[in-house]
């Protein structure tokens, strides 16, 4: 037969963390019932010894209230970031849209990304709508649409844009010597890849003008 402290000892084992926070939220009316006993509660603080609940519950709040407005912070960062590519992108179109040649067209595109402050930039194009056959000097930049085509569709499937990672296989094929590609934002185009390697510290959606089906990638590094 057990002793009453005996009892209690196991009464109190069993009393553990997840039973008193089960009890709690089935019985919020604790609080009610027990107000000054709640107010009286003191928590540990590293500075001050301890605290009361209700400043250790406010100080939290506080806490979680400055990590959001940092993150909106960031977030306003990035979307002015965002904006600013975008015009960029648009810019870049347009450019390339008036090149007299493949020539001109690789000559306005190196400058752009020059001008952007990208650490390299790299181009692939569709050889069923570029002339890349011999004597031309730009066969290296051919991409086989078929050998693109599995990563169309496991990527982007029925829509026009992707921002996320490529595995290794994928990168073989629309970059072979690409080293250490982090994110990529991928708009689809109808004649060309673009590839743009970049310092940006994270990776960023691209919106490119549908009216003109073309193909951007951009490697965030």
């Amino acid at each position: 037969m057990k002793q009453p402290g005996e009892e209690l000892q196991e009464t109190l084992t069993e009393l553990d963390d997840r039973a008193v926070v089960d009890y709690l939220i089935k019985n919020p009316e604790f609080f009610i019932r027990n107000a000054r006993a709640v107010e009286a509660i003191r928590v540990p603080h590293p500075v001050r010894g301890t605290v009361s609940l209700v400043e250790w519950h406010m100080a939290r709040a506080r806490n979680h209230i400055h990590v959001l407005e940092e993150n909106m912070a960031l977030l306003m960062e990035q979307a002015i970031a965002n904006e600013g590519l975008f015009y960029r992108l648009l810019y870049l179109q347009r450019s390339l849209t008036a090149a007299s040649s493949l020539d001109d067209m690789l000559m306005r595109f190196h400058r752009w990304a020059r001008d952007l402050g990208l650490a390299g930039a790299s181009l692939r194009l569709f050889p069923d709508r570029w002339r890349l056959g011999a004597p031309s000097n730009h066969t290296h930049l051919a991409l086989s649409r078929q050998s693109f085509e599995p990563l169309r569709i496991q990527r982007l499937g029925q829509e026009q844009h992707y921002l996320g990672p490529l595995n290794g296989p994928e990168l073989l094929v629309v970059l072979p010597e690409a080293k250490a590609v982090g994110s990529v934002a991928m708009s689809m185009l109808e004649a060309m890849l673009i590839w743009v390697s970049c310092c940006l510290p994270v990776a960023m959606p691209v919106t490119i003008n549908k009216g003109r089906e073309r193909s951007y990638f951009m490697k965030l590094r």
